[in-house]
């Protein structure tokens, strides 16, 4: 019947050239199973709306025997765990049990702040957190000429990668901030203030605020294509007003009941005392739900939603782009390519 959408079978897309290389290109990567480790319950800045330090996880006993832990990132690596996020309130603190982790499974990430430098030796992917240029830094983070440090810890440091959070209050510093590190030479993606359980801080986003970002982010991916890992299905996804979980559904076990499959089998988030907690595990515990958009939330939530987004062949394209983005931004040596889809699309329905 004319004026009905056409439906078109997977290979009826995979028949674009361009988007096959893609698919063929990320889905290499479909190995990566990913678990989450506290590293150390001490931190050298204390910053506003921390999600460290917001709920039980803070009071873990630290252990800091490397014993302890190569046996636990053993037993990891033997029921299936490919690829570790070190975080905590500060993994540069203790770069000994980071590198104990490395030994073992030598695919991971490091999320810190960056005002300690992570060893070399350890190959892993580093995030280093940015909320804005210095004098915002001092104010929320109470760390003077933070960005500075920096980049002079992380210059020419082909692991490091700088992660912009975008709160109401820094928007327009994201230019600022991304300038200095294109002249410096580095590589910028974007994450969004989620609140942590509680907060009703200055930092939580409003509709207006979320638009503003999104306008921003478009601005920057555009003007600094070489420097900002990102893409248009990025900004849609995380600026949009609906949460990671109303727009997609959750796959971690905080959301997610099933252990069948995915990230509800084998996703773990260990404590500093080495426990895990079924019904608090998620990528970024202690977060509220309803007002997650953090970049890692939908490295995992996004990624999982291949079949939601394989109905045509611009939204598969977008999809594509989202998982080129998260490979880029999370595993060390990947290259970025560029976005196939340069227009905001609908995220699909979560009944589709």
């Amino acid at each position: 019947m004319s004026g009905q959408p056409q439906e078109y079978k997977f290979s009826d897309i995979l028949a674009h050239p361009e988007i096959r290389e893609r698919w063929e290109k990320v889905r290499k990567f479909f190995f990566l199973r990913e678990s989450t480790y506290d590293m150390s319950n001490r931190c050298n800045i204390r910053c506003e709306g921390c999600y460290y330090y917001t709920g039980e996880k803070q009071f873990a006993e630290e252990v800091g025997d490397e014993t302890a832990w190569r046996q636990l990132l053993e037993s990891e690596k033997n029921r299936g765990i490919t690829f570790v996020v070190l975080a905590g309130a500060e993994p540069s603190l203790v770069p000994n049990l980071c590198q104990v982790c490395y030994d073992v499974i030598p695919w991971g990430a490091i999320a810190t702040n960056g005002l300690i430098p992570i060893p070399k030796e350890i190959d892993y992917r580093i995030h280093i957190s940015i909320w804005g240029n210095d004098k915002t830094s001092k104010a929320i983070r109470k760390a003077p000429n933070m960005l500075t440090k920096q980049v002079a810890n992380y210059q020419n440091d082909p692991r490091a990668v700088f992660v912009y959070t975008f709160t109401p209050t820094n928007i327009e510093e994201a230019r600022e901030v991304t300038r200095f590190l294109a002249d410096h030479d580095q590589q910028i993606t974007f994450n969004m203030f989620s609140s942590p359980v509680g907060y009703q801080g200055e930092l939580r986003h409003s509709p207006e605020s979320l638009k503003q970002t999104r306008e921003v982010m478009h601005e920057l991916l555009s003007n600094y294509p070489e420097t900002v890992l990102f893409s248009p299905y990025n900004i849609v996804a995380h600026t949009d007003s609906k949460a990671l979980h109303d727009l997609f559904s959750c796959s971690y076990p905080r959301l997610n009941s099933s252990t069948a499959v995915g990230l509800g089998r084998s996703f773990r988030q260990y404590r500093t005392d080495l426990q895990w907690d079924r019904e608090a595990s998620c990528c970024v515990p202690d977060t509220a739900c309803d007002d997650c958009r953090h970049y890692a939330a939908g490295s995992a939530v996004v990624t999982a939603r291949m079949y939601r987004h394989a109905t045509d062949p611009t939204t598969f394209s977008a999809w594509l782009d989202y998982v080129d983005t998260y490979l880029a931004v999370w595993v060390r040596g990947y290259t970025k390519g560029k976005n196939l889809c340069d227009t905001f699309i609908t995220p699909p329905s979560n009944t589709q």
